[in-house]
């Protein structure tokens, strides 16, 4: 089984509200149309659709106030208009996905999941459909509603099918030392373990990442490597990247191992 995991800053761009990188998406569809089989996932990431708001509102802390409750449903309505638009993009490469939005197979219980429904994603797998998901707002047992990233719902799957191969699709080529676009020394490690994190100089997020930003990021891609044989992050904007990932060869970026 294949994994992968568009990021929200490879099909969007993440300081504009509801900004998509049309064309990159397009390519990416056709990308992973060229070597995706039947038993592939694709999870992607909420981007300007999701995180602006929701970083607004503070919705990753549950929500107690009538504001809070409306931003609720305008980010679920806007991760959906991000989905529709991955999936027109997957139907004109010609491959069949069927959305599966984390707010019906998800529950959490004070910011922490609860319950995860695989049904949905084993019964498309079946059928020779393609399960799409994303990161959403969902529903929580103590704080009313919590955020689900698409890495939250990659990690589950990962669990549960074992896969052989997960490829995070990032804007960069990997996993660095320090953040490539502000400093010009870092380096790329081809090697991301436990260990790893004490080599990377960590900068300060712009503060609109709901999902843990990039320290929880790359410790829950070592919690994945635990349940897949060979994680990888790639770098999306690269043409040609994905598509020589999926078929399995050999592409410059970060091994990622437990």
């Amino acid at each position: 089984m294949l994994l992968v995991k568009l990021g929200g800053s490879v099909i969007t761009v993440k300081s504009k509200y509801r900004t998509l990188r049309g064309p990159d998406l397009s390519r990416l569809a056709r990308e992973l149309a060229a070597g995706a089989g039947p038993d592939t996932v694709l999870v992607h990431g909420a981007g300007s659709y999701g995180h602006i708001l929701a970083a607004k509102h503070r919705l990753k802390e549950g929500t107690q106030d009538p504001d809070q409750l409306t931003a609720v449903a305008q980010v679920q309505r806007d991760v959906r208009a991000l989905d529709l638009k991955v999936l027109d993009a997957l139907l004109r490469a010609r491959l069949r996905p069927a959305a599966i939005p984390p707010s019906l197979v998800m529950r959490y219980h004070d910011g922490r999941l609860a319950s995860f429904d695989v049904g949905p994603f084993r019964d498309y797998l079946m059928r020779q459909l393609l399960p799409v998901s994303f990161g959403d707002v969902v529903m929580d047992t103590e704080r009313r509603f919590s955020i689900a990233s698409g890495d939250d719902v990659i990690l589950e799957l990962a669990k549960l099918f074992r896969p052989d191969r997960v490829l995070f699709v990032a804007d960069v080529d990997g996993v660095y030392t320090a953040d490539p676009k502000r400093d010009k020394t870092a380096t790329r490690l081809d090697v991301f373990d436990a260990s790893s994190l004490e080599k990377i100089a960590l900068t300060s997020e712009a503060g609109q990442d709901v999902t843990g930003g990039l320290r929880g990021k790359l410790e829950r891609m070592l919690t994945i490597a635990k349940h897949a044989r060979d994680v990888r992050i790639i770098n999306g904007l690269a043409r040609g990247r994905l598509e020589s990932a999926v078929k399995g060869q050999d592409v410059v970026g970060t091994r990622v191992v437990a």
